[in-house]
């Protein structure tokens, strides 16, 4: 069984009496004249591979199922509300995606549809799952700068090295980190995005930004400060402080080539 993902980017023009195709699907198709809403759909697929072709499915197949069935319901709604001046908050965006959800279900055979997600910003995206849709889930990015030494007291200096590499110099060094944080919830009426940042920014993001892990976390006296145990302590930190959802993951990257996540002890 192999899964296969495939994102569709679209623009929404909302005041626009029609939507352009354009011919630039890597950017977008509908695509944006002057300033409009840009937004990517991710289509999560599974099935065994077609030993005539070594495909899952086509992918131009995915694109003009999504194209034609999905991303109407998005414009016509997001269309709606704009000209009516009406907020569209994260519980007007889960009854949508439920319902494009509903859509899709059937388009892809003989392959099932396991996810659909809605990617709002380059740092925020919503998630729905074919096998729990009345859960959302709600992702964001932070970041933040720290310092740090991988080092094992227990290690003598050359098993250290050979352990660690240049990691473990003696006077650290640094990365720009990012972490995302992704809670999943049924009350996404009551769900507040800046109550989620600040919970976030308090309990996590302050404690490390611009830190010492080595010297200025005491989590880190007794942990080696690698990824993995940096997720622990996000999870740690941040598990149970979300009042209206449930922590799902914690993914944290040292460099774009290497990230790991947490998804709870």
């Amino acid at each position: 069984m192999h899964q296969l993902s495939r994102s569709v980017r679209f623009c929404v023009n909302p005041f626009l009496p029609n939507q352009a195709t354009g011919y630039n699907g890597f950017a977008a198709r509908p695509t944006g004249q002057g300033l409009s809403l840009f937004l990517e759909l991710g289509i999560r697929l599974s099935h065994s591979v077609n030993p005539d072709t070594g495909f899952v499915i086509n992918v131009t197949d995915i694109d003009a199922c999504v194209r034609h069935d999905a991303v109407p319901i998005f414009t016509e709604y997001i269309s709606k509300q704009y000209k009516q001046s009406k907020h569209i908050g994260v519980v007007n965006l889960k009854q949508v995606m439920a319902r494009t959800l509903l859509v899709l279900q059937k388009s892809f055979l003989p392959c099932t549809l396991n996810e659909l997600s809605l990617q709002l910003t380059p740092y925020r995206k919503l998630i729905m799952k074919s096998d729990c849709p009345h859960t959302v889930f709600y992702s964001e990015k932070f970041e933040f700068a720290a310092m740090h030494k991988l080092w094992n007291d227990n290690f003598t200096e050359q098993q250290n090295l050979d352990a660690f590499g240049k990691c473990a110099n003696a006077s650290g060094h640094g990365h720009n980190y990012w972490v995302e944080v992704t809670i999943k919830t049924e009350s996404a009426k009551l769900f507040n995005s800046l109550l989620f940042q600040k919970t976030v920014n308090d309990r996590f993001i302050d404690l490390v930004d611009h830190k010492n892990l080595n010297a200025d976390v005491p989590h880190f006296s007794s942990h080696i400060p690698t990824i993995e145990n940096i997720s622990d302590y996000a999870w740690s930190q941040l598990q149970s402080h979300f009042e209206h959802g449930q922590l799902h993951s914690i993914t944290i990257w040292e460099s774009d080539r290497t990230n790991c996540t947490y998804f709870g002890p």
